[in-house]
């Protein structure tokens, strides 16, 4: 087992910015990868960035890449995702993510956080 716990989810105006955070407890993490996946309602979960353990190599979805930036505290065993320009559809349920391997695939990954809300609305 490797809990995560995200936080910093929110309700925020269009154009604004907000600033996730993934904390994981337990053994300090070597290798492998952490993400930021989102879901929708009514639609399926799909991936938004991730960031390799320890190069820190990162990988975006085209829908974020400008707006949005992982980065990782290795120290802390802590996952950041920045979210600037903010858009309606970018509204979801924002859940991070461990898996030993590097990538995009939803299926890489085998631990999930719970999940944090952001809501973008006017």
């Amino acid at each position: 087992q490797v809990p995560l716990v995200e936080s910093g989810g929110g309700e925020v105006q269009p154009g604004g910015s907000l600033r996730l955070s993934c904390a994981a407890s337990g053994r300090t993490f070597v290798s492998g990868a952490m993400a930021w996946f989102r879901q929708a309602p009514e639609k399926g979960r799909e991936f938004v960035a991730a960031i390799s353990w320890p190069e820190g190599r990162t990988l975006y979805a085209d829908s974020v890449k400008g707006r949005f930036t992982i980065s990782r505290d290795n120290a802390k065993n802590t996952m950041y995702l920045q979210m600037n320009s903010l858009k309606s559809d970018d509204t979801a349920l924002y859940y991070c993510a461990k898996s030993d391997q590097f990538g995009a695939r939803l299926s890489q990954y085998g631990y999930w956080g719970q999940g944090t809300q952001v809501t973008v609305s006017s």
